[in-house]
């Protein structure tokens, strides 16, 4: 593909913004295809890739992607803004909406190769990073950070960081708002031990009312969001989002009042049979797209044995999408009606 400039210009020209979060593992093409059919609004991310392996590795298969994603933004990692800077117009070139630099994961691979949440402590850095790739792209380029690292006072740190990337010229700074800490937890820890301090962000926001910043960081549910928005300019969703996609169902009425009638969730499942169906005949595996989909009737009857049989059956050879339709039977109707 290639880059016939942003479709989506409004992203950040809007009031709010609700987005899901790029989470590793998770938000591949296949999640992402899934959470547009229950939101045609959302701001959908990729997983990090790194700019390395943007520039040296298999393009398709790293950034590859359905249009129908759209709007779509590209997050990369790395440390080197020239680098960072080629493949942000890789990146463009492929037709994403936007280009996020992670400077929040914290994860001992990304600290080796000194990106991620420890770019924290150099925000000069990112700072060129920024300049660098907005000087290659005619996209947004954002950054996603966390409120400070380790001993940081997130004060100082949140502050000179924002005051350094919108100089360089970022369209938007979210913000994870939890410190992460680079010596002594995991990166699943560093996703809940660390106290969550959304009035830290909200305080940054309130010193740079011009600028987009956005929230990121256990906000569980669409009311949740809303309290956020009467401070912020966005909110991402992570793990809810993932876990318990249903809830996006409700974002394009009730985060962007565009009055649309929340999907049926039985016809998403039909959706996601049909591309599924596609993804086999080109060589690929059922349990590739079921995998994301386990939790969409949570909280619903017959939620629980639909979860199991996408969790079984749709791992064993030659599955198809048949089990798609098994799993929905058992889904009770009255939750179906629910839905729409």
């Amino acid at each position: 593909m290639s880059q016939v400039g942003n479709p989506y210009p409004e992203i950040y020209n809007n009031a709010r913004v609700l987005a899901v979060a790029p989470m590793m593992d998770w938000t591949d093409r296949h999640c992402r295809f899934f959470h547009r059919q229950l939101s045609r609004r959302a701001l959908l991310y990729t997983e990090m890739v790194v700019a390395d392996a943007v520039i040296h590795g298999n393009r398709e298969r790293l950034l590859g992607f359905n249009t129908e994603e759209h709007p779509v933004a590209l997050q990369l990692g790395g440390s080197d803004p020239e680098k960072l800077a080629k493949a942000a117009r890789i990146g463009a070139s492929f037709g994403y909406d936007e280009i996020n630099l992670n400077v929040g994961c914290p994860s001992d691979r990304v600290q080796s190769g000194t990106f991620g949440a420890c770019l924290m402590k150099v925000p000069e850095l990112v700072g060129a990073c920024v300049v660098a790739m907005k000087e290659s792209v005619s996209i947004p380029v954002t950054v996603k950070c966390r409120i400070g690292v380790d001993d940081q006072d997130p004060e100082e740190a949140l502050d000179r960081l924002a005051e350094v990337v919108f100089a360089a010229g970022a369209d938007a700074l979210w913000v994870h708002a939890r410190k992460a800490w680079l010596q002594g937890l995991s990166p699943r820890e560093n996703r809940d031990i660390p106290p969550l301090d959304y009035s830290r962000v909200y305080r940054l926001k309130e010193a740079n009312p011009d600028r987009f910043i956005g929230i990121n960081g256990g906000i569980q549910t669409i009311g949740e969001a809303l309290d956020h928005l009467a401070h912020l300019d966005g909110v991402m969703l992570g793990r809810a989002a993932y876990h318990t996609p249903g809830i996006l169902a409700d974002v394009d009425d009730s985060i962007y009042g565009d009055g649309r009638e929340a999907p049926i969730l039985a016809e998403v499942v039909e959706t996601m049979a049909a591309y599924a169906g596609r993804h086999i005949e080109s060589g690929g595996r059922l349990s590739h797209i079921t995998r994301h989909m386990t939790g969409l009737f949570h909280g619903r009857p017959g939620a629980r044995r639909f979860r199991q049989i996408l969790s079984t059956d749709a791992t064993r050879p030659g599955a198809g999408p048949g089990v798609l339709h098994r799993a929905l039977a058992e889904v009770d109707t009255d939750a179906r009606e629910e839905a729409a």
